[in-house]
């Protein structure tokens, strides 16, 4: 078995044991999308109009809430060290933990995005391209978490400060992805912020890990 299959693994079991720290940012997701349509006006334009924005955002801020655990539990355990001192690729292990945490985190929130969307009246054929947005921004988020949860997992308080690292970063996400989103709504191509999605996933999956590497190196240090 590869060190990434053991990795990926180990870190999903290790996940399904702590069910409250994975319904938490999914009941805020669900909580905050649903609120909205309370507060404003019933009129399905209004609606409409800022549905793309609240599930973007409520996605974006529900994400945030897993970002402590990525390295903490490791760092508490002593498990970091032998991670670092082992002979694998700790680019390699942090990878495998990105991805586990994309699997628990992301991906049911995918899944969750096209049921909150009807409450915002969205049309059935822009769906497709919400699950398919969030599909490519959530790696990206991932990514980017890695890299704050490294930087300040040596801090007992760490959670709020990798928000603020994190959250000037996500900027481009959330206008690409809110953008193919409104354009899938008025039935325009909607390639193009796909595209940029893709890009940024690309770039962030291939040198996060790396960066997250040296950034836990320096904090176990």
């Amino acid at each position: 078995m590869s060190t990434f299959t053991c990795m990926f693994g180990r870190d999903i079991k290790l996940s399904m044991r702590r069910w409250s720290e994975l319904a938490t940012p999914l009941i805020f997701f669900v909580i905050i999308s649903s609120l909205f349509p309370f507060a404003l006006s019933p009129e399905v334009a209004v609606l409409q109009s800022a549905g793309t924005g609240v599930l973007w955002i409520a996605a974006l801020l529900s994400s945030l809430l897993a970002l402590d655990g990525l390295f903490r539990t490791d760092m508490d355990d002593g498990s970091m060290e032998q991670l670092i001192l082992s002979p694998a690729s700790l680019a390699l292990l942090v990878f495998a933990k990105i991805c586990a945490h994309w699997v628990v985190s992301g991906l049911p929130l995918i899944l969750l995005a096209p049921v909150l969307a009807l409450s915002f009246y969205l049309p059935m054929d822009s769906l497709p391209t919400l699950v398919l947005a969030l599909a490519l921004a959530t790696p990206t988020l991932s990514a980017l978490a890695a890299i704050g949860a490294a930087l300040t997992v040596s801090l007992r308080t760490g959670g709020a400060l990798i928000g603020l690292l994190i959250l000037p970063l996500t900027g481009p996400v959330l206008i690409f992805g809110t953008r193919a989103t409104d354009m899938a709504i008025h039935g325009e191509s909607t390639v193009g912020p796909l595209y940029l999605l893709a890009a940024l996933a690309a770039f962030c999956l291939s040198l996060g890990p790396l960066a997250a590497a040296a950034a836990l190196r320096v904090s176990v240090e």
